[in-house]
């Protein structure tokens, strides 16, 4: 069994791992590259390897970070299965189909800046290659072991992440490979915690927090409280980019655990996102994946997708008429790292106003709006005009959807013996961090890959 690493090695976006095994090619995972807009140039070029000659897609989640590019892979050649929990095959039309119109957007608007005689820019994808690759999908529960091709077995197991996430077993010549795609944190609201497993002969681990601990979650949400009771003394806004699936989620379930005691009737709540609206379904289809906790919070009174004063803004018309709104109003929009979508226009009325607030509740990737703003910038560029920043920026990392380094560490040392260890989905600095903690406990010299990297089981 041989791994090659093409993506999320050495950074934490464009998960893409390479399985060669028992005569087969099995890829792990298929993502977008997110960031600068270099980086994300990166997405359009070819393959490090041949998609007709793929005979397997296991896909992990459906972030986009992980999936956003199989319809081009589909397009370029790919024609096998794509095997994934069929929680996120419920979620990856809505996910893809978003991403699509996005890259459509983006290529309109750089046509209506080409030159004379400068060839049109196309986009990555449309929305035919997205329902061309939804035809392949092969929708798996967790905890089935399959044969998904002579002499390779699989099985998925709750990663505890988002709806859906997996962790991925792959048995083939006698050996077996974890992917561990990526981990959730233990006792997060909503799903069950990230599965712990006994056996491998090689561990892939993501390390996106391999450097840091988050603060324990009821002092984060006692903070996100507060924040909501200073911006109403403040007569602002309230402007939290969040993720379409996971994030929003969560922010919805602790409002609906916390109505009463953050007097949230007193606002209108906004979800300005119509990719959010559809996976806040999706997880309403999915109550069996719930722990026991969220399914009381979910049956109880208000339910966190039915708050009284939620209010979805689907139509790009009414997510214009949210700027008119100059106070008490809390808007959820995506993208997560404000990097696109509708939060750039709540930014652009808000920034400027020190009444305001603005939240950030995930991870921000280097060369996004969103790590810009985190990191103090007093001045941002949107949509081709600079905007000061005045508003107070809050940045809530104990909502992370992501294992930190405790968490991680405590999830490998299930395995017994300590496996052979690859660290993926993560910055060198959070890498290496990890990498030195775990070796000083167990005498383990991971490797940190970089793209175009093998290695053999």
């Amino acid at each position: 069994m041989r791994v090659h690493f093409h993506g999320a090695a050495g950074m934490v976006t464009g998960s893409m791992h390479l399985v060669e095994a028992a005569g087969h090619r099995v890829l792990l995972d298929c993502g977008m590259i997110q960031g600068s807009r270099e980086l994300e140039a990166l997405n359009a070029a070819e393959f490090p390897f041949d998609p007709a000659a793929l005979d397997a897609l296991v896909l992990s989640h459906a972030h986009i970070d992980h999936i956003g590019r199989v319809p081009l892979l589909v397009k370029r050649g790919y024609r096998g299965p794509i095997y994934t929990q069929a929680a996120t095959a419920d979620l990856m039309p809505i996910m893809l189909l978003d991403s699509a119109a996005l890259a459509a957007g983006d290529a309109e608007r750089a046509n209506r800046e080409r030159r004379n005689g400068e060839p049109p820019v196309e986009p990555l994808y449309t929305s035919h290659d997205v329902q061309v690759a939804l035809r392949q999908l092969q929708p798996l529960p967790y905890d089935a072991r399959s044969e998904i091709l002579p002499g390779v077995e699989l099985a998925l197991r709750d990663a505890g992440h988002i709806l859906g996430s997996a962790i991925v077993e792959l048995w083939a010549d006698g050996r077996k490979l974890v992917f561990s795609g990526d981990l959730g944190p233990r006792a997060a609201p909503i799903l069950r915690d990230p599965t712990p497993i006994a056996e491998a002969d090689l561990v892939l681990l993501e390390s996106t927090y391999g450097d840091r601990n988050h603060r324990e979650r009821a002092s984060t949400v006692a903070e996100l409280g507060q924040i909501f009771e200073d911006a109403w003394h403040d007569r602002g806004n309230v402007c939290i980019p969040a993720f379409a699936v996971g994030r929003t989620q969560e922010l919805l379930y602790w409002f609906a655990a916390h109505w009463e005691q953050w007097q949230l009737a007193r606002w209108r709540i906004f979800l300005d996102s119509p990719m959010a609206s559809k996976v806040v379904a999706a997880y309403d289809r999915h109550h069996d994946l719930f722990d026991e906790r969220a399914r009381r919070v979910w049956n109880g009174r208000p339910s966190p997708f039915r708050l009284p004063n939620l209010r979805a803004t689907p139509t790009r018309e009414e997510s214009v008429a949210l700027n008119r709104i100059g106070a008490g109003a809390i808007i959820i929009a995506g993208s997560g790292m404000a990097n696109g979508g509708r939060i750039l226009h709540h930014f652009k009325q808000n920034l400027g106003r020190r009444e305001a607030h603005v939240v950030f509740v995930g991870y921000q990737a280097e060369g996004t709006l969103g790590r810009r703003i985190v990191d103090g910038a007093r001045w941002v560029r949107i949509h081709g005009h600079d905007y000061h920043v005045h508003a107070r920026v809050h940045t809530v990392g104990g909502l992370s959807a992501h294992a930190d380094q405790r968490g991680l560490i405590e999830w490998y040392e299930h395995f017994d013996p300590p496996p052979p260890l690859a660290l993926v989905h993560g910055e060198d600095k959070a890498r290496e961090a990890l990498a030195g903690e775990i070796g000083e406990r167990h005498g383990i010299v991971a490797t940190l890959p970089h793209p175009g990297m093998r290695l053999t089981v």
